[in-house]
């Protein structure tokens, strides 16, 4: 299925992705509330050369956060899969921390689904990100207030520790890769109840927080 999404716009990208997505448990379909949110995140506002057709390619691309070599995942491969899996507890209101945001191209998407009552944090490593860089991607796809609200925050700082300011968070999205489920971020920093979705490893983990 890989670069079989790939399209002419953002609208397209996401409208292919809608058909041809394979979810655990068999659906082959994105659900309403990410289609959503993704067709109201300009793809192209977060990769380099945003001007090409090919900012709307299903592939991974080099992002547009100040620094060379870092690359933004394919759509489908990974964001869509893993916002599927946080569905349940991106409501609105929910606080919701990305870790390794990158461009913060994920951070508008979790925006859109957690809205203007909500909070998202992306943190990424200052050798890779300018908070500035990401920043401007966000105001330049039109999260201008958002930014200046509080209801998206952009730090720099150490990965595996995550943003205890913010916290707790019901969602913690790990995009960076990870040998091993970040235990810092799962035991002091995810809510009760609240879910973290990571690349442990080879794996995906998805782990959940109960109640206490």
């Amino acid at each position: 299925m890989a670069w079989r999404c790939s399209g002419l716009s953002n609208e397209e990208l996401v409208n292919n992705m809608r058909r041809r997505i394979h979810l655990p448990g068999g659906r082959d379909y994105l659900s309403e509330p990410v289609e959503k949110a993704m067709k109201a995140v300009d793809h192209a506002n977060y990769v380099r050369g945003k001007r090409d057709v090919n900012a709307y390619d299903d592939s991974p691309q080099s992002e547009t956060i100040g620094y060379v070599g870092p690359t933004i995942s394919a759509p489908h491969m990974w964001h869509a899969y893993a916002l599927e899996h946080l569905l349940e507890f991106l409501k609105p209101g929910a606080r919701v921390l990305d870790v390794g945001s990158g461009s913060g191209y994920l951070v508008a998407v979790l925006h859109h689904l957690v809205g203007d009552t909500g909070k998202v944090v992306g943190i990424e490593l200052p050798k890779l990100v300018t908070v500035t860089c990401s920043e401007g991607n966000l105001r330049q796809d039109g999260l201008g207030r958002a930014l200046d609200s509080g209801a998206i925050e952009m730090v720099a700082g150490r990965l595996r520790e995550g943003y205890a300011p913010g916290g707790p968070y019901e969602v913690i999205h790990v995009g960076a890769a990870a040998l091993n489920v970040p235990q810092a971020l799962l035991s002091d920093q995810l809510a009760s109840p609240g879910r973290m979705f990571t690349p442990a490893g080879v794996a995906v983990h998805a782990g959940d927080r109960a109640n206490r």
